[in-house]
């Protein structure tokens, strides 16, 4: 892994992991289009490391006070006091958790399925035109608009559920998470909030599985400068990316993505039947 494959990489995880165009499926373009690899397992680690560093440096203040509030509930709770009303981190914290169920269940269940749709790019075009469809949807119809306090556990599962359906190849995690937000009438804010937050544990957790296949597997784990530099890039370029979903959600430009997917599911579909 050379410094322009590391920096392109980190690009790429940085851009394609946060906008709702599926980092999956860009990834698997890459690979048969432009000969571009994803590299060892170690350094994809680590990028996906370094866009979970995005998250927590963009909501620093709300993941310490989701932890400092949700271990006070905890504390309470032990104390054998009954829980009334939760404040809106320890909600927060609640529902994080409750999500993260279903999208740990599918991953689990689903494993082989969805690794099998990396083998053929025809699934991934029709994926991409769902997505765009998705966030048309979402963007043009009005819904309710729902404060935390008013975000069921059944919201939560149903949004965790579309966060594991977004393993598929095609299908953007933030996208589906945030469009599965918008349709149980959460507000703008909070579901793209909310989305990014549940990125936490999921990037964590499928993280350090992998570092556990790196361990078992005796793969090669090259601690270098391109390394470095690839985890520092992915993380600044997350940060951009956030940052800049959010502007375009806030000024209900959301569809925009759509016409990219549209055009390019069409064009990968084209691309395999001629």
């Amino acid at each position: 892994m050379n410094l322009l494959e590391s920096i392109v990489l980190g690009i790429i995880q940085g851009i394609t992991e946060f906008l709702p165009i599926s980092s999956s499926g860009h990834l698997v373009l890459l690979q048969n289009f432009f000969g571009i690899q994803e590299g060892n397992l170690f350094f994809t680690v680590m990028l996906h490391l370094g866009t979970l560093i995005s998250i927590m440096v963009v909501y620093f203040n709300d993941i310490i006070k989701i932890i400092v509030e949700f271990l006070k509930l905890i504390l309470s709770i032990f104390k054998g006091n009954k829980p009334n009303n939760l404040n809106k981190y320890q909600k927060l914290g609640l529902l994080i958790i409750v999500a993260s169920i279903p999208t740990a269940v599918i991953g689990f269940l689903f494993e082989d399925f969805f690794e099998s749709l990396y083998s053929s790019l025809i699934p991934i075009g029709f994926a991409f035109i769902i997505t765009g469809f998705l966030l048309w949807f979402s963007e043009k119809k009005a819904f309710q608009n729902k404060n935390i306090k008013n975000v069921s556990l059944f919201d939560a599962l149903l949004i965790g559920t579309a966060q594991g359906i977004a393993i598929i190849p095609g299908i953007s995690r933030s996208g589906s998470t945030i469009v599965a937000g918008l349709l149980r009438g959460l507000n703008k804010p909070l579901a793209t909030e909310y989305s990014f937050l549940l990125a936490l544990p999921v990037t964590f957790g499928a993280s350090l599985l992998k570092i556990i296949d790196v361990v078992k597997s005796d793969a090669e784990v090259l601690i270098s400068f391109p390394l470095f530099l690839g985890v520092i890039v992915s993380t600044i370029v997350g940060i951009i990316s956030i940052k800049f979903l959010i502007n375009l959600l806030n000024r209900n430009k959301l569809y925009y993505f759509s016409y990219y997917l549209w055009v390019l599911g069409i064009i990968v579909i084209i691309s395999q039947l001629i």
